[in-house]
């Protein structure tokens, strides 16, 4: 079995439109999730929940069955199995560590972090951004590209590898930090790398407000997180929505975590693994009610 998706390989998935429920998701200011004028009907009640979302085939996916949500491992049904190589996905603070965490222990998989804390360049950067911006986002490409690379080798993706990255969202830190030569040359550097890799079969996008991510940031309480900027955290979530409002690379799960908890809800976290299995192509957007 081919380990992830070849770069050629595009999903079916209808082109997104405006007043759609995925438009009422994505668009408006970077953080909070917000309906638009005109959303349609496509959002819908579930357990306490709203779900919204477009999928690959145009039409949702079956409804979660209502009260609390029980352990997978404790269903008569078929469980689904999941994919291969799922992709955690958003901005600092989000929680993309933990739930990478949480999927491997629940799939029997392989955890793969991305190695933060190793880049030479990065308390450096966060103290001066323009001296040291190309310097730690050429630091980050290289080294996720390698750990990338050692991923692909037979047997390292049985049954499920969980990353907490995408190796495409580098881009989206580029363009925020790099100036316009700094920018063509990764480019082209980038470019070379991307076309050896697979994509995907899975990535889960997470969201939450700015006033939820900082909060976060300052509870995990890593040193180096601490002197982050505001609006430097806010345009880099305003470049992560456009990212995947766009992103058609592989099958993609959206979700609103400001009004959940699944590292210490149980039935947060059973609600959003189920999400997951039930993931069938496509783009599907979900925003709890606490969230709206």
């Amino acid at each position: 079995m081919p380990i992830g998706r070849r770069k050629s390989e595009s999903r079916a998935s209808a082109p997104v439109r405006t007043g759609s429920a995925a438009t009422c998701a994505v668009l408006g200011p970077p953080g909070p999730l917000e309906r638009g004028p005109g959303c349609p009907a496509r959002v819908r009640l579930v357990s306490g929940f709203v779900s919204g979302f477009v999928s690959g085939a145009g039409h949702p996916t079956g409804p979660l069955a209502g009260g609390s949500q029980p352990a997978l491992r404790g269903r008569t049904s078929t469980v689904p199995q999941p994919p291969r190589y799922i992709a955690i996905e958003g901005v600092i603070g989000v929680g993309k560590t933990s739930l990478t965490r949480i999927l491997a222990e629940r799939f029997d998989g392989r955890c793969v972090h991305e190695p933060v804390i190793e880049n030479p360049f990065l308390a450096k950067f966060y103290e001066d951004q323009k001296r040291f911006a190309f310097q730690t986002q050429l630091y980050f490409l290289l080294t996720r590209y390698q750990q990338q690379v050692e991923l692909k080798q037979p047997g390292l993706f049985t049954p499920t590898t969980v990353c907490d990255y995408l190796f495409a969202k580098d881009r989206i830190f580029a363009s925020l930090t790099l100036d316009r030569d700094e920018l063509t040359l990764y480019n082209q550097i980038y470019d070379t790398l991307d076309a050896r890799l697979p994509s995907p079969d899975l990535v889960v996008y997470l969201q939450a407000d700015i006033d939820i991510l900082i909060e976060r940031i300052r509870k995990r309480g890593l040193e180096f997180e601490q002197g982050i900027d505001i609006e430097y955290l806010r345009s880099l979530s305003g470049l992560y929505n456009d990212f995947f409002f766009n992103y058609r690379s592989a099958p993609l799960l959206v979700v609103q975590t400001s009004g959940i908890d699944f590292v210490n809800n149980l039935q947060d976290r059973e609600w959003l693994i189920r999400e997951i299995l039930d993931m069938k192509g496509g783009t599907k957007h979900l925003i709890p009610l606490g969230s709206l």
